[in-house]
């Protein structure tokens, strides 16, 4: 009985695995049925908008449903809505049928690298509960980049000196690149000194969308104290963020070799070494150079190129030089100085040369920070001197008896022992550099008196009289570039009362005396002053002289 029940069950197996083996096959499916490709193109050029085909074929008897497509772009693709992976659920997939879907993008990256794109499709066959999926991908290689990016950088540079180089970039990419950063990788040994523009931490710089066509600079200095004959390498690199990785494009090295400094050149204006410039100035310039090298130096030229357009070139005195204004340089012969045709070991030469800076040049509304450079070539050696230059600023002090601002009352002329009233009004401008704790500064005549009137109303906080010294002062606080020039200037009125004495009669006397203004440059550190003549009752700006004369 119990053998019977056995073959009874295996029996019953067999058959169910035969009626299995039958419906699968009857149904003709297989793990092939599906097929499934990516169509693009094997290589790409950087940023290039090219598109991924995804096609699909039901190749067996059998309908495939609840199918689910998934695309995975490469890693660091520009894709709209910055989706790196897309779902799609399609419809039932009949024997037969095909069908092709399109994937548009953009791959970043540096040159050779490879860019792999996935996709699967997922899919129950009909009659079965389980899930297949098919799979493939395609590798795409990034074959050109057009940006350039290199090291403006000599191949020799002097241990213990100053060098000035800079890292040059330009596109000619065929959209615009966006999130840019430059890093740079300094030799061991290698001081960082300062940047233009400013560094994030003296190794990075964030750069701003780069277009078709543009490009940049960063100009880097700093100081090698390296051993003499030791190679070092520069090293940076310029990538784009994206999703918070940073995506390389492109990177550079340069190799340069420390050698001995053989000459060592100085410069003094107006016989100091930290010179701080003003506008207008006329600046004495001496360049001492002199040989500390192993042996004599001999037939040297001497270039001096002025960087800035703050220089009134019209005013260029060099004894014994030949001016190129082209290039704005200055060139000493060693045919006309004896130091530069033969100068022995540890022997100095001098040349000098006189320039005025301009009064007034364009004003810089972003940086603030006005600069004058001087770049200085003898033979093989090389120094950039820079030398800051201070703010400008300027008051304007005026004086009416009719204004609408307070309405002046009093007899014009003015008459002994009666009160008239005027209006005086300062107005503070600066030019170049931002100033802080800028004030203006003036002192009432005798006779004279403050009435309390001032507008606009806020600056009463900011005025201030000391009956003493009959000083009136004005806190104007701080003053950014171009207040006054490239955007409306602080003004601030106030009204005075004079009453003249017997002894006046006949004269002009003085309402306030000249006024001036005083403040710190936050460029410089140094005190700016600037100031105007003071005003007197027949100097008014709607009275004339008889109208000023005490009757």
């Amino acid at each position: 009985m119990k053998k019977m029940k056995r073959n009874l069950i295996v029996f019953l197996v067999i058959a169910l695995a035969l009626t299995s083996l039958y419906y699968w096959r009857s149904n003709s499916y297989s793990r092939e049925t599906l097929k499934l490709e990516i169509i693009g193109p094997d290589k790409v050029n950087i940023a290039e908008n090219f598109e991924y085909l995804v096609k699909y074929k039901n190749n067996g008897q059998s309908r495939l449903e609840e199918p689910k497509l998934i695309f995975e772009y490469p890693a660091y693709s520009i894709v709209d809505e910055n989706l790196l992976r897309k779902e799609i659920s399609l419809e039932d997939i009949y024997p037969g049928e095909e069908k092709t879907y399109s994937f548009k993008v953009r791959l970043l990256g540096k040159e050779g690298e490879a860019r792999t794109a996935k996709v699967s499709l997922s899919y129950k066959p009909k009659n079965l509960n389980a899930r297949f999926e098919s799979k493939t991908t395609l590798t795409t290689v990034i074959q050109s980049v057009p940006l350039t990016f290199r090291f403006d950088l000599p191949s020799e540079i002097e241990s213990g000196k100053d060098l000035t180089f800079n890292l040059n970039y330009f596109s000619n990419i065929d959209y615009p690149l966006s999130n840019l950063r430059i890093k740079v990788d300094y030799p061991s040994g290698f001081e960082f000194v300062k940047s233009n523009p400013k560094s994030l931490e003296s190794v990075e710089w964030d750069i701003p969308p780069l277009n078709k066509a543009e490009g940049g600079r960063i100009e880097i200095t700093g100081r090698a104290k390296v051993n003499v004959g030791e190679e070092s390498i520069f090293k940076a690199e310029i990538g784009s963020w994206q999703n918070g990785e940073f995506v390389l494009l492109k990177e550079v090295f340069k190799g340069v070799r420390v050698v001995k400094p053989a000459l060592d050149i100085s410069q003094k204006i107006n016989g100091s070494l930290e010179y701080i410039a003003n506008p207008g100035d006329l600046l004495h310039y001496e360049i001492s150079f002199k040989n500390i090298g192993d042996s004599p130096l001999t037939d040297l030229s001497l270039l001096i190129t002025l960087i800035g357009d703050n220089f009134d070139l019209t005013t260029i005195k060099a004894l014994q030089a030949d001016y190129n204004s082209g290039d704005n340089s200055l060139v000493w012969d060693w045919k006309k100085i004896g130091e530069l045709q033969f100068l022995d070991i540890k022997e100095t030469g001098n040349v000098e040369f006189w320039v005025k800076l301009k009064d007034n040049w364009a004003i810089s509304s972003s940086t603030g920070q006005e600069v004058i450079k001087t770049n200085i070539y003898i033979s093989q050696a090389q120094e950039e001197f820079e030398t800051k230059v201070n703010s400008k600023m300027e008051i304007v002090q005026k004086g009416y008896f009719s204004d609408e601002i307070f309405g002046n009352s009093g007899p014009i002329p003015p008459r002994s022992s009666e009160t008239t009233t005027y209006t005086i009004m300062w107005q503070a401008k600066n030019f170049y550099n931002d100033v802080d704790n800028v004030k203006v500064k003036a002192k009432l005549s005798d006779n004279v008196k403050l009435t309390g009137l001032i507008f606009p109303e806020e600056e009463t906080l900011k005025f201030t009289f000391d009956s003493s010294s009959r000083e009136v002062i004005w806190d104007v606080g701080e003053l950014k570039v171009g207040r006054g020039t490239l955007n409306p200037a602080p003004n601030v009125a106030f009204q005075v009362s004079f009453t003249p004495n017997n002894s006046q009669i006949g004269q002009m006397p003085e309402i306030i005396s000249s006024a001036e203004i005083i403040g710190e440059d936050g460029w410089t550190k140094e005190t700016i002053r600037f100031s105007v003549n003071g005003l007197n009752t027949g100097s008014l700006d709607d009275i004339d002289t008889a109208g000023g004369i005490v009757q």
